[in-house]
């Protein structure tokens, strides 16, 4: 295997624990709609699909529902108003982040995410100054699986796909990754549904604690590759 000298993480559920923040919403919403509260773990299962599944998990309803639309934007408006709130960085990454800047390793992230969401969360918990790039649907012509962000990221920081690990914590990021022709790690400790099995999407890593990721960076990033 060759050395990694760069590491990109997909947001929610594998850099971000953004499910408090959806939690506490949904909840809210919940109460003023007069329904009963869900309860944390379910709601968080449904982080990584994106907030037509939170809602479709916190109000029993699929798409075709007369209110659906009016809760979905009732959500996002008061997640955009208070971005990050109760969001933070899984445990360790703290001093993951800390050693790769000590190294100057660069790392980024790569969401399919708006980037209205998106930049200003990264701010509010003080990421957006450390990242060497921030690539949102915003950026790209089509979103994860496809690999169009994840080449994009490695250009704008100068990087080759091939020395880089993309860490996500669902089945579209490692294939995005393994067609980025990138180094791939899934996240066991993300929003996965009960039923999925990371062992069957292909990744070179998985890990079932964000704490396991720094000691397996360790061993695997390049001693050569400060920016």
């Amino acid at each position: 295997m060759s050395h990694i000298d760069t590491l990109l993480f997909d947001l929610d559920g594998s850099l971000v624990d953004t499910a408090p923040d959806f939690y506490r919403i949904c909840n809210e919403l919940l109460h003023q709609e007069g329904r009963e509260p869900i309860d944390y773990e379910t709601l968080r299962l449904s982080v990584s699909n994106g907030g037509r599944a939170v809602i479709q998990t916190a109000f029993r309803c699929n798409e075709s529902h007369p209110d659906f639309e009016r809760l979905l934007n009732a959500m996002l408006s008061r997640y955009e108003a208070m971005p990050g709130q109760d969001s933070s960085l899984f445990e360790g990454f703290d001093s993951l982040l800390n050693w790769l800047d000590a190294q100057r390793i660069p790392w980024g992230v790569v969401t399919n995410k708006p980037a209205r969401f998106t930049l200003p969360l990264m701010q509010q918990l003080q990421l957006a100054e450390r990242c060497a790039v921030t690539i949102c649907p915003d950026d790209v012509q089509r979103s994860k699986p496809d690999p169009e962000g994840l080449l994009l990221a490695c250009h704008r920081i100068g990087r080759q796909p091939q020395r880089t690990l993309y860490v996500g914590d669902h089945v579209r990021d490692i294939q995005a990754g393994k067609a980025a022709g990138m180094y791939t790690l899934a996240a066991r400790f993300g929003y996965l549904q009960p039923e999925e099995q990371p062992e069957a999407w292909g990744s070179d890593f998985i890990i079932d604690t964000p704490t396991e990721l720094l000691p397996l960076l360790k061993s695997l990033i390049d001693p050569n590759a400060a920016a």
